[in-house]
């Protein structure tokens, strides 16, 4: 995929719940020439898309098959319950897996939390999607147990959730395919770590070359000093020439 002006665009992947707009202004401000198509693409399918070559660098949810793949982790998201506004744990601040006990809890098939035990009692179905799961949790079907950003992206007027500090937690990365790892995702690899423009391991300049030179040219220049004429100064003699003190 290309740019019509510069031949070159950097496509980025994300998951359900990253927003990546934070990163994007950065590249934005650094790399004008090159624009950055976002591709949205559900957690389960994040690691075929880039293995298939369908984006250059994609955000995406830990565990995933690194087969391939570079991996850098970012950041670890909180676990909440997601529940029915009148359901009894809206009562509390935070929520114990051991409360869980006695109810439904979803577990579907694009699950983004790796579950050693699951909680609660197995609901009456998976459903397919975390977006399916929500909508049976405001019916009154089960819960829903999501990476906090997850909950956000899914908000509903009869629906909220609470932290579930024991619960196992999602963490966000940054991958790519390794024998795919062009300029552009070393670039962008620079900002996601926050490395400055003009950081010594950054590889692109903030400018093309061609709009650098402009610039350059632009700058307005500092009136230079005039040179001092050296042939009109007076020698001093030696005879009027300080003398230190000498040894006796």
């Amino acid at each position: 995929m290309t740019d019509g002006e510069t031949g070159r665009v950097f496509r980025l992947a994300y998951v359900p719940g990253v927003t990546p707009a934070k990163w994007v202004g950065v590249w934005t401000e650094r790399m004008p020439g090159v624009p950055v198509t976002l591709v949205a693409v559900p957690a389960a399918e994040v690691v075929g898309l880039l293995r298939d070559g369908g984006a250059d660098a994609g955000f995406v949810r830990l565990p995933i098959d690194r087969d391939g793949l570079s991996v850098i982790p970012l950041y670890v998201e909180t676990t909440v319950v997601v529940v029915p506004k009148d359901h009894a744990v809206t009562a509390v601040d935070e929520v114990a897996i051991a409360d869980l006990t006695d109810d439904e809890v979803f577990h579907p098939l694009d699950d983004t939390l790796e579950w050693a035990v699951r909680p609660g009692l197995p609901a009456f179905t998976r459903p397919a999607t975390t977006a399916d799961t929500v909508e049976l949790v405001a019916a009154g079907s089960g819960l829903l147990l999501v990476p906090q950003s997850l909950a956000r992206l899914h908000d509903r007027r009869d629906l909220t959730y609470r932290p579930v500090p024991d619960a196992p937690q999602s963490q966000v990365a940054l991958a790519w395919p390794t024998d795919a790892t062009t300029d552009l995702v070393e670039d962008f690899i620079g900002i996601v770590r926050g490395r400055t423009a003009n950081s010594s391991r950054g590889r692109t300049p903030a400018f093309p070359a061609e709009e650098r030179t402009q610039r350059q040219a632009q700058k307005p220049q500092k009136p230079r000093k005039p040179a001092q004429n050296t042939s009109s100064r007076r020698a001093v003699p030696a005879s009027r020439k300080k003398k230190g003190n000498r040894p006796r």
